[in-house]
């Protein structure tokens, strides 16, 4: 298994468990992470691998927005939906009448989702009977929601969020806050068609009322569950005989032997460089080479002396706020008023807490400026100095702050310029179509060779869910090719 994230780690002890030798080999990091482990952790594979036996830590955020309001008040929004139409109410009687119906409505489209994303996608160009049978039970779940469902269904997947909030909505700080959340790690804004998907795809696996994925420390579970031995290495090369993956050779030179080999790797990486792409169909090797992974945030960590007086506090005062934000991005440039989520993510030590921060839109590509050390420590700075803003007191109370461009991200953790999805999750890069539609079922053309990274399908912010599809998949074949 090429690398050591939640993917590949859930994918590996998956088939450790049927029975076969596991070596996972991942690329020692020079630097920690910056962006909290957020997203849902499907409960079968919780229970499949008794994740909660070996000290599965889930954090939900209560409240899980806090933005800051005029004259010092501020919004609070909780995993309490009365709680949270209360707090409403202070701007809008109106929102905080339509809150309840809209969090339930928001929940529905959320469940059919997650009820998808623990499964490999069915494939609506296949004529198998299986295929068939998978897409009636695809459509009997769209049944299910009803008819207010369906037309919900229909009408907001390829909707922009900002429409669909102003429909329900008309505070500015409240949208602000929920439209946040349809363009994370997205190169789009609130405006862009598409991203009320998004917004669904991060409401996966919370409750009602809840738009923000929790915390979780599954990473490191995984990396401590016996059955799977790790190494810290580089694959240089996946060897190919015949069409059939031979085993890895290691930027050491070492060879390894091995009948099947999963890459959580970009598929880009996986495909175009660490096999020759001579044994692929050109026609595939062009749409990998098309897949969109534009990365758009950066990631700051601090550590504070003093408890933050916040759990995770966003500012993006409003749409247009957040429009303007990528506006700035979309031509090249760093935006001014970026969209900025903090959170503080517990004690460090002793009288020392931990606070990180996303930020975007900062892009990979600069139209006139470069990466480097100063321009990342400047927009430290600046990051610290806006969150003082919100919070007086914020400033003096840092003492570390550690910077990671989206270039940081990439050359570091192997994220594709910078971004951390691998594959954006737009409307043309999801279910059967993620990341291209000849790759959907996790097989690559390599006899033996799968993918199961984040590019896959679910995608990033459902941890672990498309390691846990590919092993079923893999093991699906090895079982009928054993049985011929």
């Amino acid at each position: 298994v090429i690398g050591d994230g939640v993917d590949e780690l859930v994918a590996a002890h998956y088939l450790a468990r049927a029975g076969h030798r596991v070596l996972v080999i991942g690329k020692p990091a020079s630097a920690p992470d910056a962006f909290p482990l957020t997203g849902w952790v499907p409960p079968k594979i919780v229970r499949d691998l008794a994740l909660d036996r070996h000290g599965l830590a889930i954090y939900r955020a209560d409240p899980w927005a806090i933005t800051m309001l005029p004259e010092g008040r501020r919004l609070e929004l909780s995993s309490g939906i009365a709680r949270s139409a209360d707090a409403i109410r202070a701007l809008s009687a109106r929102d905080a009448a339509r809150w309840p119906d809209f969090c339930q409505r928001m929940h529905a489209l959320a469940r059919l989702l997650e009820s998808v994303y623990t499964e490999p996608p069915p494939d609506p160009r296949a004529h198998a009977r299986s295929e068939f049978f998978e897409l009636a039970r695809l459509a009997l779940r769209v049944r299910g929601l009803g008819s207010k469902g369906i037309e919900d269904l229909m009408r907001l997947m390829p909707m922009s969020v900002a429409d669909m909030l102003d429909e329900w909505f008309e505070s500015d700080a409240l949208k602000g806050v929920l439209g946040a959340a349809g363009v994370m790690h997205l190169c789009q804004g609130p405006r862009s068609g598409g991203t009320t998907f998004n917004f669904l795809h991060h409401h996966v696996g919370s409750a009602a009322g809840v738009f923000r994925p929790p915390v979780t420390n599954v990473a490191s579970v995984l990396r401590r569950l016996p059955g799977v031995e790790i190494r810290n290495a580089e694959v240089a090369q996946i060897s190919v005989t015949q069409g059939e993956v031979a085993g890895v050779v290691l930027t050491s030179g070492e060879e390894i032997a091995a009948t099947v080999v999963v890459s959580g790797a970009h598929p880009k990486r996986t495909l175009l460089e660490l096999i020759d792409p001579g044994w692929l169909d050109p026609q595939l090797v062009r749409a990998v080479q098309r897949i969109r992974s534009r990365g758009v945030a950066m990631a700051l960590t601090v550590v504070v002396d003093r408890v933050p007086d916040f759990t995770t506090l966003v500012i993006a005062p409003s749409l247009d706020y957040l429009e303007r934000a990528y506006d700035d991005a979309k031509y090249g440039n760093i935006s001014t008023s970026p969209l900025i989520e903090a959170r503080h993510t517990g004690a460090a030590e002793e009288g020392r807490h931990r606070v990180t921060v996303h930020m975007q839109y900062a892009p990979h590509a600069l139209k006139n400026a470069v990466w480097d050390t100063a321009q990342a420590d400047r927009l430290g700075r600046a990051m610290v100095s806006r969150l003082d803003e919100d919070v007086p007191g914020f400033a003096s109370s840092v003492i570390e702050r550690h910077v990671l461009t989206p270039h940081d991200l990439e050359h570091i953790f192997g994220y594709p310029q910078g971004q951390r999805y691998h594959a954006e999750l737009a409307l043309d890069q999801i279910m059967w179509m993620r990341p291209v539609p000849d790759l959907a079922r996790y097989r690559a053309p390599i006899r033996g060779l799968y993918l199961c990274g984040p590019a896959m399908h679910p995608g990033a912010g459902i941890a672990g869910a498309a390691g846990a599809n590919a092993a079923r998949v893999l093991l699906s074949d090895l079982k009928k090719t054993k049985d011929r």
